[in-house]
């Protein structure tokens, strides 16, 4: 059997990542100067590199690992689908066990009347489904007129060309353009957005950005507005209490669709199976990925309500599908890590044990001369960095070179924090413990007590002017 293994030594290795591998969201030049870490081995909640370092990986992978490395239970599973069936495709008037199962699974799993899924190979191919469906939903009804899409700026749908633009992020704009019929409004970001507001009052301002879209543009013209339950790409920015509410009554009110990016808050992360549930939030659409499987194959894809998906069907044939829309192998292991999420209680295990406890030793650090503010909503947290925290201020240097100073003394205390600008943002698996969550907090402060004494040194402890 041919296995790849680290059978190099490390230079080697990341001689050849540099020589062929492009990186996704990465200045390659930069990397390779450097060389790319290496990771070869996870278990649990640790993750280790070529060089044998021990890392705690506080961001789940890419947010989705939800219940953690290393599960053989996931192995089996995926083998013995592979040779059972190892691929069929579900066009053409033709399914499979797996796909039928998790799409069974997952209405019954998902809030509301959320009963039927089309299936991708992640969030960001589901989100390009979502423009789709949407669209066609108002087709069949006889507004084909009805294409707009609202999202808001700082949103992260995916990169794709059509997850691409209906996120907000501008650096993925000016790299290849955007499809048309997006719209963007304000993000719900009251920290450094808020000026002199309360977050509730801000909250509401930012939601009725949202109604003041849609007259703009006409309400015949807009067909749905999307939004993260939670900012997650945009550095976990939890919106104020009176944000969703109402978004929600809005959308009721001028009859748009809803759609809830759940790539990151759903199958628990939260606290809740989804976060739609966490905040109230009544979605017409869900998009899935990343913990749908727990990272262990690429799947994702859109739970949808009866009356889309009804709707839609009335209009004949959908064109539209992916040759790996409902994956035999990936809808297996996505089954399986749905059981043991479901078995061994791990929502249940972030509401009442991980999310408590991490609470009391993440808010803790809000004490620490360089935090500003902490945020923690089930397993998703946040601190940002400023250097005056009565004023709320950025710091006069490079928009995110504190950030990146401090993600880099992270790396060297072994811990995974991701940098957003000046916010360090965490999302570690969900089955971490409460001796594990010390080992991350721990880090942390170091991580926070080295940068802080090397921006002192360098005389960078000083505020934006205003």
């Amino acid at each position: 059997m041919n296995m790849i293994t680290n059978h190099l030594p490390t230079a080697e290795l990341q001689k050849l990542d540099a020589a062929h591998h492009m990186h996704p969201f990465t200045d390659s030049t930069g990397l390779a100067s450097k060389g790319a870490r290496v990771i070869t081995r996870g278990q649990g909640i640790w993750l280790t590199d070529s060089e044998g370092h021990r890392i705690l990986d506080g961001m789940a992978g890419l947010w989705c690992v939800n219940i953690g490395y290393g599960r053989k239970e996931l192995a089996q599973v995926a083998a013995k689908q592979m040779e059972e069936l190892s691929y069929y495709n579900t066009f053409f008037q033709t399914t499979h066990v797996p796909a039928i199962a998790l799409a069974a699974k997952l209405a019954e799993l998902a809030p509301g009347d959320l009963n039927h899924v089309f299936f991708a190979g992640s969030g960001s191919e589901a989100n390009d489904t979502n423009i789709r469906l949407v669209r066609r939903y108002w087709q069949v009804k006889g507004k084909p007129e009805k294409r707009v899409i609202i999202g808001r700026w700082n949103g992260y749908h995916g990169s794709t060309m059509g997850g691409g633009s209906l996120g907000g992020m501008k650096p993925i704009h000016s790299h290849g353009g955007m499809i048309d019929g997006v719209a963007h409004i304000g993000q719900p970001y009251w920290w450094a957005e808020g000026g002199e507001m309360s977050e509730d009052d801000f909250g509401l301002m930012r939601a009725r950005e949202l109604e003041a879209k849609i007259e703009e543009l006409g309400v015949d013209n807009v067909a749905a507005f999307i939004g993260e339950p939670i900012q997650g790409a945009g550095g976990v920015i939890v919106p104020p209490k009176t944000y969703w509410p109402e978004i929600q009554r809005i959308c009721d009110k001028y009859g748009i669709l809803l759609i809830a990016d759940e790539v990151i808050t759903g199958f628990g992360r939260t606290g809740n199976w989804f976060g739609s549930q966490t905040f109230g939030i009544k979605p017409h659409i869900m998009t899935i990925a990343k913990g749908l499987s727990s990272g262990y194959a690429p799947i994702g894809g859109s739970i949808v309500c009866d009356d889309v998906a009804a709707v839609v069907a009335e209009g004949g044939e959908f064109f539209h599908g992916y040759t790996y829309s409902g994956h035999p192998v990936a809808a297996a292991v996505a089954l399986e890590n749905l059981r043991i999420i479901q078995e061994e209680g791990v929502v249940e295990h972030v509401r009442d044990v991980a999310h408590p406890y991490l609470a009391e030793r993440w808010h803790a650090l809000a004490d620490h001369p360089l935090v500003g503010e902490t945020k923690l909503v089930g397993l998703m947290g946040s601190l940002i960095l400023t250097p005056d925290k009565a004023r709320r201020a950025k710091f006069a240097g490079e928009e995110g070179e504190v950030g990146f100073r401090c993600r880099e003394r992270c790396f060297a205390n072994d811990l995974i924090m991701r940098a957003v600008g000046e916010r360090m943002i965490i999302a570690p698996p969900l089955v971490i413990t409460p001796a594990e969550i010390d080992i991350l907090v721990e880090r942390a402060k170091k991580s926070l007590d080295e940068c802080h004494a090397g921006l002192k040194a360098d005389g960078l402890m000083v505020a934006k002017k205003d």
